[in-house]
């Protein structure tokens, strides 16, 4: 992509962005998948296998 590609196409962006109303943009952030719950589980599963695997040994 070029620079002035790029920049078109963020110019673009904060304008949908900016003509949108309140209400529109709190939809928009409801509908998104919550960034916790990939990341949690990622890093709690591993951490929990490792804590099973400590137990057992002892």
């Amino acid at each position: 992509m070029k620079k002035s590609e790029y920049a078109q196409y963020l110019t673009e962006e904060m304008m949908k962005h900016m003509h949108m109303t309140k209400e529109e943009k709190l939809e928009k952030k409801h509908s998104k998948p919550s960034k916790k719950s990939s990341s949690y589980w990622f890093g709690v599963i591993p951490f929990a296998l490792r804590m099973l695997r400590k137990k057992r040994k002892k």
